[in-house]
Order: C-alpha cells, then structure tokens, then sequence
C-alpha cells in the first residue's frame, strides 16, 4: 500500500472518530446528527434486511439506462458538430440553452409529459450527463494535430477513414474525462429524479426517510449513494486506461 494512500485511510479514520466521539460528548441528538456507529448500524439493517435492495437497484438501473442514453447522445451529437461547421452554428445555442434552464425546474414538467416511475427519470439523468461528453467529444475532434490530418489527406484517406483512425483515437483522452464528468452527474440527475417523481430509489427513500424523521437512515442512504458514485468512477477509470491502451 503506498504512502499516500495510506494517508487518506487514516486521514478518513480520524474524521470518523471525531465525529463519533464529538455527537457521544456533547450527546448531539440523532436527530439532528447520529453518531458513525449509529449510522453504520442503520445500514446494517437495511442491508441484511433487504429493505435498502429493491432502492439500491432502481437507482443504478436508472443510473444506467440514463448514463446510456445521454452519453451516446453527447458522443454522436459532438461528432457531428465537429465535423460540421452549419449544424455546430445552428444547434450549439440550443444545445447551451438546454444546460442553462435547471434540471430541478423540469422535473415536475417531465412528470406532466411522462407521468411518475423509472422513464421521466431516465430523460432528467439523460439531459443532465449528455453535455459534458458531448462538449468534450466536440473540442476533443477540433484539436487534432494539423501535421497528421495532413498526412491523412496526403494518403487519400476518406473523411470516415480520418474520423475513425485519426480524430478519435487522438481525442480520445479528452472524451473519456468528459465521460467520467458524465457519470458523476449521471448519478446526481438520478436521485433528483427520485426526489421529485419516483416512489422507489434511493432518492425517493430519502424523501421518506426525511418524513419519518429517521436521520440515521437519511445517513445510511448518503453512504449508499457516495459508494456507488465511487464505484461507478472506478469503472470508468478502468474502461479508460483500457481503450487508451487498445487505441493509442
């Protein structure tokens, strides 16, 4: 184990102790800030249980299908702004509108056009993750090394040809920091999803946790939400040194 990983165990260690010892001494109501072990406790339950696992999937499962969806449509659509000019002038100020309006303010619209459940959840995670990778794909497309493209039309090379061998490969570091931005979002737009319009998923258990007055639980449904946060960036991690090894 390296020295600065270590660091951060310890350093993590500590901060749970001083919580635990300063909510025990000055004997801070759980309601208003339960101790770690109380919190770690509540968790247990949940888990061994089964009451947190139906939660637990519908939001990794809309986490999924959002992530999905907006990253494909960030991918394709800052390819093709990239590689036209007309549509890149025509579209990118609505493409920049679409992030300005807060995603909070459409939910309760989505749930007029789409109803309660998983899908107006899917679109709110969709709309808030597709712009960082199309944003990222889009300058990631207009760097390319001007020497090389050169060279690619020197040898004849088709526009396709030059796309798919020079321009993504080459931009490829750019796009996948655009996704790992995405999938941290992805995972916001889910629980604020379940926030306003679900009755299942972590989110929407938060919101009755929060009416049941039961904070050790609001607690051990953050330490849910930060783990599979944690887990999903680790996988995008991993998929990047992947294709950056397979590509470049």
């Amino acid at each position: 184990m390296s020295t600065s990983r270590l660091t951060r165990i310890l350093f993590f260690a500590l901060l749970i102790a001083t919580w635990e010892v300063a909510a025990r001494s000055l004997q801070i109501s759980q309601l208003v800030l339960p101790a770690p072990s109380v919190v770690a406790a509540a968790l247990w339950r949940g888990l061994a249980s089964g009451y947190l696992l139906p939660h637990i999937y519908q939001t990794v499962m809309e986490l999924v299908l959002g992530l999905l969806l907006g990253a494909s449509i960030g991918f394709v659509g800052g390819v093709l702004l990239a590689e036209s000019n007309r549509l890149r002038e025509l579209l990118m100020p609505y493409v920049v509108a679409s992030q300005v309006v807060p995603k909070l303010a459409l939910a309760p619209l989505f749930i007029v056009w789409f109803g309660f459940g998983t899908f107006p959840t899917v679109v709110i995670t969709a709309l808030i993750c597709f712009f960082p990778l199309l944003e990222n794909t889009l300058t990631a497309l207009s760097q390319v090394d001007a020497q090389r493209l050169e060279l690619f039309r020197m040898l004849r090379a088709s526009r396709w040809q030059v796309l798919l061998q020079l321009k993504i490969p080459a931009g490829l570091p750019t796009i996948m920091a655009g996704l790992r931005v995405a999938v941290v979002l992805a995972l916001v737009g889910a629980v604020v999803g379940e926030f306003v319009g679900g009755s299942k998923g972590l989110g929407a258990l938060i919101i009755a946790a929060q009416g049941m007055m039961d904070t050790s639980l609001m607690f051990a449904v953050l330490v849910l939400i930060t783990a599979i946060g944690l887990a999903f960036y680790q996988l995008t991690l991993a998929l990047e040194r992947y294709l950056l090894r397979a590509w470049i």
